[in-house]
């Protein structure tokens, strides 16, 4: 599993479940937020991310957030 803002790139070195992030220097937040809305988004993609820890998949999937 990879968390990562460049999902072509981590189709391409064949990570088979990809959790979409933000940004290159800000993977879980955006700076430009309130501290509330910074845990929101972080609280959510990480809640993403274990789901698809969990989840049995037989391809590369990029799941949705």
């Amino acid at each position: 599993m990879q968390m990562c803002n460049l999902v072509p790139v981590a189709k391409t070195v064949g990570a088979n479940k990809i959790v979409p992030t933000i940004s290159i220097p800000y993977p879980l937040g955006d700076p430009g937020t309130s501290r509330e809305e910074q845990w929101k988004l972080r609280l959510h993609r990480t809640r993403v991310a274990l789901e698809a820890l969990a989840a049995d998949v037989k391809e590369q999937t990029v799941f949705r957030v």
